[in-house]
């Protein structure tokens, strides 16, 4: 009986370490990932201790941010962005933000050639009314909302995600995203690596209408002439008068003869 079970146990002891074997060996499951990865914090950005209500002072943190940092001061849209921080209560805030490299790169004298709305504009075309997590990209319905509006003929911004890579395309440049300045739950600001021009500041403007033809003023000869014409035509009316008065009396003159003839005879 013992040899019986002895030679049992035996039996079982290469079975086992076979299963444990293949046990060892199987792959564990992959996590499973979002489409687009967070992307890597900005290398020139140290902002952990910044106020999500301090844009420029994010931006002053994360260097480099000069011209864009001006530009939000003399159009005063630094004064709505940090209003509608303080007092939003869902939705939050994206920024695309261009270092001074990438507005070196622009036509030179063309932030100078834009009218005050159109800088407006420009930068209002950088931010999204909603907050985006660098995770969430994907997400997102093209043509994106921008603060600047929706018109996809005049402000058209696509955005393309995939694995790290985040791409902006508006038309008349192609940027990508190249890192993370700043994120919480309420504000995101992205380094991009070119400024995001609108369409619409490209697009051939309609012709001016031409001006209706004005009719000119009549010359003192026109007037002169016209009074000559007057005179001759009231000199000309009186002549008539005057001729054609007498050869009426001598008429009436020779009805009044032939009428007392005949009564006498």
């Amino acid at each position: 009986m013992k040899l019986s079970v002895l030679f049992s146990l035996l039996l079982l002891i290469p079975f086992s370490s076979i299963y444990s074997t293949t046990l060892a060996q199987a792959p564990a499951a992959a996590p499973s990932k979002p489409i687009v990865s967070t992307l890597s914090q900005s290398p020139s950005s140290d902002t952990s201790d910044s106020s999500p209500d301090d844009l420029i002072g994010i931006l002053r943190k994360a260097k480099s941010f000069n011209i864009l940092i001006r530009l939000m001061k003399t159009t005063q849209l630094i004064n709505q962005l940090n209003a509608q921080l303080i007092t939003i209560k869902s939705g939050g805030l994206t920024i695309f933000a261009p270092d001074d490299s990438s507005f070196s790169h622009l036509k030179v004298g063309f932030l100078n050639s834009l009218a005050d709305n159109q800088k407006i504009e420009l930068l209002q075309f950088h931010v999204l009314p909603t907050y985006v997590s660098s995770s969430n990209f994907d997400s997102l319905s093209n043509p994106v909302r921008t603060l600047a509006g929706d018109n996809p003929a005049r402000l058209q911004l696509n955005v393309t995600a995939y694995g790290n890579n985040v791409n902006i395309s508006t038309g008349v440049v192609n940027a990508t995203v190249t890192g993370v300045i700043y994120s919480d739950k309420v504000l995101a600001i992205y380094h991009v690596d070119k400024v995001l021009l609108p369409l619409d500041f490209f697009k051939p403007k309609p012709p001016a209408p031409a001006p209706s033809p004005e009719i000119a003023p009549k010359t003192d000869n026109d007037n002169s002439s016209a009074a000559d014409n007057l005179g001759t035509s009231k000199d000309s009316s009186a002549a008539f008068s005057l001729m054609s008065s007498p050869g009426t009396t001598l008429v009436s003159l020779g009805v009044s003869l032939v009428a007392l003839v005949i009564i006498s005879s």
